[in-house]
């Protein structure tokens, strides 16, 4: 795949520039090429919204983006049969980077389990390796009132999930059903491997490194020998991290500190079943899924996957009500953590922090006061709060 002249042209995959647009980029600044899977739902919308900002962003501080669409989900199984066709991996493993919207929608809820939707992204996951889950959880001053919970038991919460996401239940074998003394059995297998363990707890103790230095390793070592040999390994790798207080705690014990005492936590590393829920759980902290981001990350120098924690919302497709904010927040984490663009990031950041100090807010995160906004409208704003960055810094 080679990269466009401009970032704010958006290309069909397969379509390449010709040999002298080529030349003439080879005297440009580098060109970060993006895979952008919209995929379902609010998908589309929410993408719409974000590429606007992305570039604008880049633009202010000299970078350029070139945007390579490709069908993924239910999207891709209405176009070619597949949720992850061959031309799309093709389009995420040429890429820098894999900008994901959301996939799946009550569509395709009855298709058999290999055909749907959610199949795309396992194989999107695990085709690019994307072991490296990173949620973070983050309680926004703005928006405290808008958790479930308590204002003092959830402002000033900041905690990062490292989840392992290409094995465990998830991918282990055998998995399936089976006849046995006259009824179905159902029967997955959790399974995983020293060398998946330590490259996981790698990557949660450079985290921690970054953040506050403390580091707690999730599992079920008292029931579990597959947790046994987790906390082992974790165990192994903190000697190599002195730094950082790690501590242990049981999976069931931690769902329930998580909603007691969140900001007893910084950085959490856990399995891929564990981590799916615990993550899900900090989410509900923050008031709304519609604000949280994340990132999947490779080895490096592999393209990374970065995408909104919210689903497709079927429910409320194509009518200008989602929330874009989560989009634009995956998109500054991987200019952060895959694209090393802290600048683009910290610009992206800033203009959601402005968008909501100023009091605009879709409907999942509309309090009293504030003005009520749908998800384009949204994306103009925090578009013109990056373009004001932009002329403040001139």
């Amino acid at each position: 795949m080679q990269a466009t002249l401009t970032a704010r042209c958006v290309r069909p995959a397969g379509v390449r520039p010709s040999a002298a647009q080529r030349a003439r980029l080879q005297v440009c600044a580098a060109t970060h090429e993006i895979a952008v899977l919209s995929g379902d739902g609010i998908g589309p919308e929410i993408t719409a919204a974000t590429l606007p900002v992305l570039t604008e962003a880049g633009r202010a501080e000299g970078e350029e983006f070139a945007y390579t669409e490709a069908p993924i989900g239910g999207a891709a199984i209405d176009a070619t049969g597949d949720p992850y066709p061959a031309s799309t991996e093709e389009v995420c493993k040429a890429s820098d980077a894999v900008l994901l919207a959301c996939i799946g929608g009550y569509k395709w809820d009855t298709l058999p389990n290999a055909q749907r939707p959610e199949k795309g992204l396992l194989r999107l996951r695990s085709s690019l390796n994307a072991f490296a889950n990173l949620r973070p959880a983050v309680v926004l001053p703005q928006l405290a009132d808008a958790s479930t919970l308590k204002r003092e038991v959830v402002e000033g919460t900041d905690i990062l999930i490292v989840r392992e996401l290409v094995g465990g239940i998830y991918f282990g074998e055998p998995r399936g059903f089976k006849e046995e003394n006259g009824e179905r059995v159902g029967f997955n297998t959790m399974v995983y491997r020293e060398s998946e363990i330590e490259r996981i707890a790698r990557v949660a103790f450079e985290a921690a490194m970054k953040r506050g230095k403390q580091l707690c390793s999730v599992e079920k070592s008292n029931v579990l020998e597959v947790s046994q040999l987790w906390k082992e390994v974790v165990t192994r790798v903190a000697a190599d991290y002195p730094e950082v207080e790690l501590s242990h705690m049981y999976i069931d014990n931690a769902a329930m500190q998580l909603i007691r005492n969140p900001k007893a936590f910084d950085t959490i590393v856990t399995g891929n079943i564990f981590g799916d829920i615990l993550s899900d759980e900090a989410s509900m902290l923050t008031g709304s899924l519609g604000m949280l981001p994340s990132a999947s990350i490779s080895e490096p120098g592999k393209p990374g996957i970065y995408e909104p924690v919210h689903g497709s919302a079927p429910d409320i497709a194509g009518q200008d009500k989602a929330n874009p904010l989560a989009m634009v927040l995956s998109a500054a984490m991987m200019c952060r953590f895959g694209l090393n663009l802290p600048k683009v990031a910290d610009r992206l950041e800033a203009a959601v922090t402005a968008a909501l100090d100023a009091g605009y807010r879709t409907g999942d995160i509309m309090q009293p006061g504030c003005k009520l906004v749908g998800c384009q409208e949204m994306g103009r704003v925090v578009l013109q709060y990056v373009e004001q960055q932009a002329t403040a810094k001139a």
